[in-house]
């Protein structure tokens, strides 16, 4: 599945990283927590989060995350997306929940993978 798959899948909006939209993704990983996600890495992952602050960002980028997608409708500031360019990382958000965007994803092949 590409990026752009899951920008399709969740009828999100690309908020940086549009020239990235062709990257493959392999899984999915949904959390407002950081140290969860850590737990979590897997290369060329989703993460969808709720959680708007540059924690997110480095997170993403030691993990090798190519896409981060805002839930619930929030709306990362400036400083958030610039760091996001910066890494070469996409930064989509939807209105959906966090568990209805997961279920999304999930049904449409993409999986999270075992711990």
């Amino acid at each position: 599945m590409t990026v752009k798959d899951v920008q399709n899948i969740l009828g999100a909006r690309v908020l940086t990283g549009e020239e990235f939209l062709d990257r493959q993704v392999f899984s999915a990983c949904g959390s407002d927590m950081m140290s969860d996600v850590l737990a979590f890495s897997k290369d060329h992952s989703v993460l969808l989060t709720g959680l708007c602050n540059p924690q997110v960002i480095r997170t993403a980028e030691m993990l090798d995350i190519v896409c981060l997608i805002f839930v619930r409708g929030k709306k990362p500031d400036q400083t958030i997306v610039d760091m996001a360019k910066e890494r070469e990382i996409v930064v989509l958000e939807t209105g959906h929940r966090m568990f209805s965007s997961c279920g999304m994803l999930y049904k449409a092949g993409l999986g999270g993978g075992a711990i």
